[in-house]
């Protein structure tokens, strides 16, 4: 079962990862896009975002500081659902695509938000916060 659990997180984390660097590899033309759904000051918006995706993703990839992770995704998925995929706005194609990545968004944040419920450290993760607090707070015999 820890398997599938590692398998998953591998899954989402690089999903999340691969969409972060993509936002800054695309950053002006997902920038005008932006601009025209009337986001303030959009080309930070987007670079914003995409921190948010790369830390969340990395996150839920390596299993450090899982919590922060779903914060980090929650904080991108929610606005961004809710300013970019306005489908009750649109008509025709416009309508549909905006309704399945509306929806595929809100199905993303389902997953993320019930990575809270799992017991931490999870399993085959880097066990960075454990491992520093042990040395800056070490056992005295």
């Amino acid at each position: 079962m820890t398997q599938l659990f590692l398998l998953g997180r591998v899954i989402l984390g690089a999903y999340f990862i691969f969409g972060g660097f993509e936002h800054f590899q695309k950053l002006t033309p997902m920038s005008e896009m932006a601009a025209k759904a009337g986001v303030p000051a959009p080309a930070a918006a987007i670079a914003l975002s995409g921190l948010l995706l790369l830390i969340g993703g990395a996150s839920i990839l390596l299993g450090v500081a899982p919590k922060l992770g779903v914060l980090a995704l929650a904080l991108f998925l929610v606005p961004v659902t809710l300013t970019m995929h306005r489908f009750w706005q649109e008509d025709g194609t416009r309508r549909m695509m905006d309704f399945v990545n509306f929806t595929k968004n809100f199905g993303l944040l389902g997953a993320v938000v019930m990575l809270v419920a799992i017991p931490e450290p999870w399993p085959f993760s880097l066990h960075i916060g454990h491992r520093l607090s042990r040395i800056l707070h070490p056992v005295r015999t």
